[in-house]
Formats: C-alpha cells, structure tokens, sequence
C-alpha cells in the first residue's frame, strides 16, 4: 500500500492503518529504536507506541513523507526511553559517545535558548549536512541520525572504521566552524 492510502487511513480512523504502518514501516522503525537503545524489547515497546502517536497526530497533521513522520517519531520516544532509562548512569556506550562527538559541535551555555534560535541552529546544520559530497552526507547521516556505530557504518560503505572515524572528526570540525561563522556560540 502506498503512503498516501496508508495516511487516509489514519485520516478516516481506520485501524488498519496501524497494521499497514508495521507492515511497510515496522523494521524500518525497529532498526532506528534498537541503535539507541541497544534493547530489542525496548525497541518494540518505542515502534508500538510509534503507531499510537503517529494514530494521535493524523489528524490534524497529514505528512508528506510517511517514513521520515514515522522515523522521526520513533526516534524521539527512543531518544526519551533512553534518557528515562539511563539517567543515572552514564556509560561508554554508542548513543553517548555520538552525543558527545557531536557535543563540541552544538553545545552552548546552559541558559534556556529560544525556539528561534534552536530553529535557526536546526536550519545550519541542515544546510552544513545539505552541502556535504552525498557520501560524507550518507556518513553523517548514519552516525548522527540513525546512531549507527563506526563499525556499522565502516561495513555498510565498504570501507575501513579508521577512515569512517577519521571522516566524521573532520565533517565535526568543518560543522564547528560553519556554525561559528553564522554567529552560534558553541
């Protein structure tokens, strides 16, 4: 089924609309929530509640692109779980060292900054990642939104961890100085 019947679905309150967002989307979804989480029952508990937040949101909100919605939204509760499951603790593990290489990137004070500007900051990087050479893009991508690990990432492009590693610290360091001289504070 294709994304705009599987919308009119949740649109007309039709649960199948559920069943069809597992069908096309669920390993799409289980594959985002078990990067973070590392967990694949706490994955599965992130892609059902997917389901019920993207049922809540439809409507009034009618995505354009079904997957990034739903990939979006299951990031997000994963990214909470994690949080909530984690707050005590803090590891080496792949979610916190991502975080934390992207860290020096984006990190500023610690006063509450305004919704404008954590738009605009959202708008720069999306235009740093836009202007990345598609593979460096595909790279930044899988670390920093899927929270693939170096060695993930290394197998999936054919190419070694050292140079996946090496890659993403410069992309880091070239995101730093975009960001700097578009007046961000880091």
């Amino acid at each position: 089924m294709d994304d705009e019947s599987i919308v009119q679905l949740y649109w007309y309150r039709n649960e199948s609309a559920i069943t069809e967002s597992a069908n096309k989307y669920g390993a799409y979804c289980t594959s985002i929530a078990h990067n973070i989480l590392l967990n694949m029952a706490d994955a599965e508990e992130c892609v059902n509640d997917t389901w019920l937040h993207a049922w809540n949101a439809m409507p009034p909100h009618k995505p354009s692109i079904l997957s990034t919605f739903l990939g979006k939204i299951t990031r997000n509760l994963s990214f909470n779980l994690y949080k909530k499951l984690h707050r005590e603790k803090r590891g080496g593990n792949n979610i916190e060292v991502a975080l934390d290489e992207l860290e020096e990137c984006v990190s500023g004070n610690n006063d509450t900054e305004k919704q404008w500007e954590e738009k605009e900051l959202r708008e720069s990087i999306n235009q740093f990642v836009l202007s990345l050479p598609i593979e460096k893009r595909r790279m930044f991508i899988l670390r920093y939104w899927y929270v693939d690990s170096i060695s993930e990432i290394a197998k999936h492009m054919g190419i070694s961890e050292n140079n996946v590693s090496v890659s993403l610290n410069r992309i880091r360091k070239k995101l730093r100085v975009y960001l700097i001289e578009r007046g961000f504070e880091l």
